[in-house]
C-alpha cells in the first residue's frame, strides 16, 4: 500500500495553480494534504464505520473501537465477537461486515492493487459485504492514493461544491462540476472536504 505524500501531489499543485477555485482553497488550507497510511485493512474498516454518519460521530466511534481492539489488524479484529464490536457504537450489520473482512483478509489484501485498473479495483472491493461504491472510493483515495477519484454520492463533496458554486443544486450537477478538476480529482476532493471542516478527513 502507498504511504506518505502521493507521488503526484506536487504535479497536482502545479496543475491547479491556474484554477481560481482550487488555487484559492490551496492558499487557504496550505499545500500539505493527503498522506497515505499504507494500511488498506485499516482504511476499509474505518470507512465502513464512517458510512452514513457524521465525521464527528465516526471519529468518536472509531476511537472507542480502536481502544478496544488495539492495532487494527485482521487478527486482532477476529479476536472479538460481533456483539463486542457493536458495543463500541457500531451497528450490528457493520459489525458483521467488519468481522467478515477480517475473516477474508487474505482474499481482500492479496490482490494486485499496484497494477490493476481503477474498475478492476472497484469490482474487487465491492465483492465484500458492506463495501459499496463509496467505501471503495475512500479506499482508492486514502489507501491507494489514486490521483483522480471523485465520490459522487459523498454528501460532503457535494456540499463543498455547492458552497463554491451556488448554482449547483443536485449530485449530478456537482459531479459535472468536478470533471473540471480531472486528472486530479482526489486532490480536489481533499480540499472540498476542508472547506467544510477544519479537521482533515482521515480514513
Amino acid at each position: 500500500m502507498n504511504k506518505g505524500v502521493p507521488l503526484w501531489w506536487d504535479d497536482a499543485l502545479e496543475h491547479f495553480a491556474s484554477d481560481p477555485v482550487m488555487s484559492a482553497c490551496i492558499a487557504e488550507f496550505g499545500s500539505v494534504g493527503l498522506q497515505g497510511r499504507g494500511d488498506l485493512f485499516y482504511t476499509i474498516v474505518r470507512s465502513i464505520i464512517g458510512q452514513q454518519i457524521s465525521v464527528v460521530a465516526a471519529e468518536s466511534i472509531w476511537n472507542r473501537f480502536e481502544s478496544m481492539v488495539g492495532q487494527v489488524t485482521p487478527e486482532r479484529v477476529e479476536a472479538f465477537t460481533k456483539e463486542e464490536i457493536a458495543s463500541c457504537g457500531i451497528t450490528r450489520p457493520k459489525s458483521g461486515y467488519i468481522l467478515g473482512l477480517a475473516e477474508n483478509a487474505d482474499f481482500l489484501l492479496r490482490f494486485p492493487y499496484d497494477t490493476a485498473t481503477e474498475p478492476e479495483i472497484r469490482n474487487h472491493l465491492i465483492q465484500f459485504k458492506g463495501v459499496g461504491p463509496w467505501t471503495a472510493e475512500m479506499v482508492m483515495i486514502f489507501a491507494l492514493l489514486l490521483p483522480d477519484i471523485y465520490s459522487p454520492k459523498d454528501i460532503g463533496l457535494v456540499n463543498g461544491i455547492k458552497r463554491l458554486f451556488p448554482e449547483v443544486q443536485t449530485m449530478d450537477e456537482a459531479e459535472e462540476v468536478a470533471k473540471r478538476w480531472a486528472p486530479y480529482r482526489t486532490m480536489a476532493s481533499w480540499y472540498l472536504w476542508r472547506t467544510l471542516d477544519p479537521i482533515p478527513v482521515e480514513y
